[in-house]
C-alpha cells in the first residue's frame, strides 16, 4: 500500500516559498538579460523617426566616418530608410515594421545626401556629412593597384548579369503579349531571378530600381498606386490575380527600364571598396526582405530568388578571395563558411525565415570586414 503523502512542515514551507520566489526572479532576470542582448546597440546612434509623411528631423548633420543611425518607424506600414547620393543608394534599411526600430551603420564620406522618409512619394530630407582631418587623409590615399584586377572582373560579371536581365524581361514581355499565362509565369521567375542577381549594383541606379521593383507597401495607394510598376506589379497580376489584364504596357516599360539599367551598369565606375561593401549591404537587405516576406510576396518563390542573390554574393567574395587569403587566411575561410551557411539556410524546405535572416546577417558581417583587412578603410 502506498504511504500517504504528507504536507510540508511549517518550518519547511517558508523555505520552499522563498526558493520558488528566487527561481521566478532568476527566470525574470535571465529573460531580461536575453532580451537586452537582442536589442540593437543604440548608444551614440543618431535618432531618426519616420512618420507617415516625413522624417523627424528632416535635416541631419554628422561628421565624416563611421556613423550609426537609429531609425524608428512611427507610421502604420513597413518603411525603408535610404541615404542617397543622387540616384545611388549609399546605405539603406528596409522593411522596418510599424512601431519598431532598426540600426544602420555606415562609413560616410563628406557631402550632402538625400534621405528617404517612408513612402516613395514623401518629401526627402537632407543629410550633411562634414569633412574631418581623417576623411581628408583618406581621400588623399592612393588606390591599391592590387585591386584593379578584381574590380575589372567584378564589372564584367555585373555587365553580363545586366544583359541577362534585359533579355529575360524581353522574354517576359513576349509571353504576356502572346496571352500565355503559364509561359509568362515561367518568364517572370527567370526575370526576377536575374534581377535578384543584380542586388549589389541596383542601388546605384535608384531611380530605375524604384521603377523596376517597387514594393506596394512603399506606395501610398499600395497595389492600386500608379507607381506600382515593374516586376512586382507583373507578379501581382500573374500570381495573385492569375490574369494578364493590363500587364502588356507594364511589361513593355519594364523592358525599357531593364535596357536603361544595362547601359547604366556599363557606364558605372566602381570602387575597390564597393565590391565587399555592396555585397555586405545587399546581404543585410536580403535578411530584412526574407524576414518580412517581401522577396516574392505574391509568387512565393523565395528559394529561387535567394539562390540567385547568394550566387552574386559568392562571386563578389570570389574575386577578392586571393587577396583576402593572402592577407588573412582565417578571415577568408570565415567569409566563405558564412556564405555557405546562408546558402544552406536558404535552401532548406520549409524555409525557416528567421534562421535564413540570421545566416544572411552573419554573412553580411563577415563581408563587411573585408575592406578593413585589405586596407580600404582605417
Amino acid at each position: 500500500m502506498t504511504p500517504p503523502v504528507s504536507a510540508p512542515s511549517g518550518r519547511l514551507l517558508p523555505l520552499l516559498l522563498g526558493t520558488g520566489a528566487l527561481l521566478v526572479l532568476g527566470g525574470v532576470a535571465l529573460f531580461w538579460l536575453a532580451s537586452a542582448q537582442n536589442q540593437p546597440q543604440t548608444e551614440g546612434a543618431v535618432p531618426v523617426t519616420v512618420t507617415a509623411t516625413a522624417c523627424e528631423p528632416m535635416a541631419i548633420e554628422v561628421p565624416a566616418g563611421p556613423t550609426r543611425f537609429l531609425i524608428r518607424n512611427a507610421s502604420d506600414r513597413p518603411v525603408e530608410w535610404e541615404i542617397l547620393n543622387g540616384v545611388m543608394v549609399v546605405a539603406e534599411r528596409e522593411n522596418i515594421a510599424p512601431g519598431f526600430s532598426s540600426v544602420l551603420s555606415e562609413r560616410l564620406k563628406p557631402g550632402v545626401y538625400d534621405i528617404t522618409c517612408g513612402l516613395l512619394s514623401n518629401p526627402r530630407g537632407k543629410l550633411t556629412v562634414l569633412a574631418t582631418a581623417e576623411s581628408a587623409a583618406e581621400t588623399a590615399a592612393p588606390p591599391l593597384r592590387e585591386l584593379i584586377g578584381p574590380l575589372s572582373e567584378r564589372k564584367v560579371q555585373l555587365m553580363k548579369a545586366a544583359g541577362k536581365f534585359a533579355r529575360a524581361t524581353q522574354a517576359l514581355e513576349q509571353a504576356i503579349a502572346a496571352g500565355d499565362l503559364a509561359a509568362a509565369k515561367t518568364a517572370w521567375m527567370r526575370a526576377a531571378a536575374e534581377w535578384a542577381g543584380l542586388g549589389t549594383v541596383a542601388p546605384q541606379a535608384a531611380d530605375l530600381q524604384n521603377r523596376i521593383a517597387p514594393q506596394a507597401a512603399w506606395l501610398a495607394g499600395r497595389e492600386a498606386d500608379h507607381a506600382f510598376t515593374g516586376l512586382h506589379r507583373i507578379e501581382y497580376g500573374l500570381f495573385a490575380r492569375a490574369s494578364l489584364d493590363g500587364l502588356a504596357p507594364v511589361a513593355a516599360a519594364l523592358t525599357g527600364d531593364a535596357t536603361a539599367f544595362q547601359a547604366r551598369v556599363k557606364a558605372l565606375d566602381g570602387t575597390p571598396a564597393g565590391i565587399a561593401g555592396d555585397a555586405a549591404r545587399y546581404a543585410r537587405t536580403l535578411a530584412d526582405a526574407i524576414a518580412a516576406e517581401n522577396l516574392a510576396p505574391y509568387a512565393g518563390e523565395d528559394h529561387a530568388l535567394l539562390a540567385a542573390a547568394l550566387d552574386t554574393l559568392d562571386r563578389a567574395r570570389a574575386v577578392l578571395d586571393p587577396l583576402l587569403s593572402a592577407a588573412d587566411p582565417a578571415q577568408a575561410v570565415r567569409v566563405k563558411t558564412r556564405l555557405a551557411a546562408a546558402h544552406a539556410a536558404a535552401a532548406a524546405v520549409p524555409l525557416d525565415r528567421q534562421a535564413t535572416a540570421d545566416a544572411l546577417n552573419a554573412a553580411a558581417e563577415a563581408l563587411a570586414g573585408i575592406n578593413a583587412t585589405l586596407g580600404l578603410e582605417p
